[in-house]
């Protein structure tokens, strides 16, 4: 991973100075609440329902085993002992006090790590597949190009203050893991000639009008990828409006000019960039690349170990095998997933007691390597074959080791009205009722993937629009309802991506898991042999999903 050098170092140090200023100065009444305002989210501070909340950045879901540990510290210290994995691979805490936030970002700092622009209308932390670099379908490790991405635009003089926030991610596998056509920027990383190139999709995002994203250019050469980048953004900088907040994304922008014209602008505009700026040197890139090499793995004392005997002998381990265990570059090695969604858990809350586990573990078994993904679970990669079965068993103890990376239980679920001051509901007690009612892991295991997201209000944080079945909080004259969708998808296990559909009215919170268990049956009875919920879906449409719940809901009416 990226290791920081001196100047790196003294930018976020002297930034922890600034705010530290800032925030005495506020609390003393120097600064207003408004002048106040920007200062703290452009240091990743917001002020939610209950309390602050502080977004820390996690660039690209990567971290050390020494960061883990330091977050598990600031849980214990300045928070209530636990931390929230979000969608954007960062971590959360929701109870600090404004006066501690300066040194929460000075001990973030002692082990490389900051809050900037993990808000504000700016360039957010840079995204990709959780297990870059380690993924057994990758053609290019996408991390030293989104690290090349967040070198450069973090606080770009240009693009500290766009029209709203704007989010990139980057994707090097077949299959993709990062849902670039739902961000206001995907990139896809390939080799064309043995060259790294790039495919440019523009407009993609959710909230309050859900686009996948255009491909606006093909075959991008690596060494223009920050000159094209800078383009779009003087593109989307110069024309994207700012006289409403709603219709403030690039999506919109794209929309009302049309793909064409929008991407007529961006090569005008780009040939002007070119004038002003050097393209990125090849000995730039491999400088990059030469931070993200494949670590030194530990060696495989049994080229002929095999797990058969181990999951024979333990079901719940094979079953964890199939759904949290995915292959590796190299043989004999393993990508696992570590599962947050336990019965009764918050999606995405993470102990500060499980962070330390999680960095003992990569410590021992890995390369004191970790990873967060964008389905709010931890991840680690470069662990060998014959260390999971101790691995699961410690996971198991821990409460990380449900087996079910893919399943319907692996909610993804924002903080909802429990914390956000912006929700129309709660989120987190729907997650916890359906997982709670699809507590069978045999029939789990049977039912296949399902991504089941919810959101509570429309800025979709839970990414309810690529659910599979999405579950949206609204409010209907003070009360909590929920609107249910089916059939989106953000494209990561090879399909195309798709935003799903609406099957009727809302339901009530006691209904949702009722109208959620009658969809699996509906399904069932419906699909081929197994056949995943998405592709029986493609095949038969919303018609008999609709039909035979309008019916359910006459029979539970009469």
């Amino acid at each position: 991973m990226y290791q920081y050098n001196d100047f790196d170092r003294q930018f976020v140090n002297e930034r922890v100075a600034h705010y530290r200023d800032q925030t005495q100065r506020y609390l003393n009444g120097a600064l207003s609440e408004d002048e106040f305002l920007q200062l703290r989210l452009r240091n990743g501070l917001y002020i939610q329902r209950l309390a602050p909340m502080l977004r820390v950045a996690i660039p690209y879901g990567t971290l050390s085993s020494k960061q883990l540990r330091a977050l598990a510290s600031i849980a214990n210290t300045y928070d209530r002992g636990y931390g929230h994995l979000s969608t954007r691979q960062n971590m959360q805490f929701n109870w600090p006090e404004i006066a501690d936030v300066p040194d929460i970002l000075e001990q973030l700092a002692t082990v490389n790590m900051h809050a900037i622009q993990t808000s504000g209308s700016c360039i957010r932390n840079v995204t990709t597949d959780h297990f870059a670099g380690a993924a057994a379908d990758e053609s290019i490790d996408p991390r030293p190009y989104c690290e090349l991405i967040r070198q450069w635009s973090t606080l770009h003089p240009e693009f500290e203050w766009l029209p709203r926030k704007f989010k990139i991610a980057v994707s090097g596998g077949k299959v993709d893991r990062a849902a670039i056509d739902v961000h206001d920027i995907g990139l896809r990383v390939y080799e064309v000639a043995q060259q790294p190139v790039f495919d440019v999709i523009v407009g993609g995002g959710l909230g309050r009008t859900p686009v996948i994203g255009t491909t606006i250019r093909e075959g991008l050469p690596a060494h223009h990828l920050l000159t094209y980048l800078h383009a779009i953004l003087r593109v989307y900088n110069r024309y994207g409006r700012r006289d409403n907040k709603y219709k403030a994304r690039i999506k919109i922008l794209l929309r009302a000019l049309g793909a064409e014209a929008f991407t007529q602008r961006v090569d005008e505009e780009w040939q002007q960039v070119i004038k002003e700026s050097e393209p990125l040197a090849d000995a730039a890139i491999t400088k990059m690349q030469g931070f993200f090499q494949i670590p030194t793995l530990p060696a495989i004392d049994d080229p002929d170990f095999s797990l058969d005997e181990q999951r024979l002998t333990h079901p719940e381990f094979s079953r964890w095998i199939e759904r949290n265990v995915s292959a590796h570059q190299c043989e004999g090695y393993a990508n696992i997933i570590l599962s947050t969604k336990a019965p009764g858990i918050p999606p995405g809350d993470v102990s500060a007691e499980q962070m330390q586990a999680v960095a003992d573990w990569a410590d021992q078994f890995g390369c004191s390597e970790v990873r967060i993904s964008h389905e709010q679970n931890f991840a680690l990669p470069h662990i060998r074959q014959q260390d999971l079965f101790q691995l699961w068993q410690l996971a198991s103890d821990h409460d990380l080791a449900t087996a079910n990376a893919g399943l319907i239980t692996d909610v993804i679920c924002c903080p909802g009205g429990d914390f956000c001051s912006l929700a129309n509901a709660k989120s987190i007690p729907i997650a916890e009722a359906i997982q709670r009612r699809l507590d069978d892991a045999d029939f789990l295991h049977d039912l296949g993937d399902l991504d089941l997201n919810i959101s509570g209000c429309m800025n979709a944080c839970g990414h309810h629009h690529v659910g599979h079945i999405g579950i949206l909080g609204v409010d209907k004259k003070g009360q909590e309802f929920y609107q249910i969708s089916l059939g989106g998808h953000a494209g990561h296990s090879g399909e195309s991506a798709s935003l799903g559909q609406i099957i009727g009215p809302s339901v009530s919170r006691d209904q949702v898991p009722t109208v959620i268990d009658n969809i699996i049956n509906i399904h069932l009875s419906l699909r081929h042999q197994d056949e995943s919920f998405l592709a029986c879906f493609r095949r038969v449409g919303i018609q008999p999903f609709k039909v035979s719940l309008r019916s359910d809901a006459h029979d539970t009416a009469a």
